[in-house]
């Protein structure tokens, strides 16, 4: 079954298009370890908030992901760009109207 993580990142003032620059960087890893999907948003209603949807085969492969050297280096590397306010939700994927 799909798993999905929906999320926001506050990041500080100034901080947004540098904290994107790091999400957005080109890492295969993420795909080897499962992930299907990995899109970074923004709104310019909310110009201090990074939005960030993913998709998994499982929520195992999400978990470690975590554990994966270059992804503890692109959260070590955004940490001090962000505020700490985050939030979202994370949920098994049961249907799409799409497939």
């Amino acid at each position: 079954m799909t798993f999905a993580n929906v999320g926001t990142l506050g990041v500080a003032p100034g901080a947004r298009e540098e904290v994107v620059a790091i999400l957005t960087r080109h890492n295969a890893e993420l795909e080897r370890a499962g992930c299907l999907l990995y899109e970074v948003g923004v709104s310019e209603e909310h110009p201090e908030t990074v939005f960030v949807t993913e998709l998994w085969t499982s929520a195992e492969a999400h978990r470690e992901s975590l554990r994966l050297p270059a992804v503890r280096a692109l959260i070590a590397e955004a940490m001090p760009l962000l505020t700490g306010e985050m939030g979202g939700y994370q949920f098994d994927v049961v249907g799409s109207p799409l497939k």
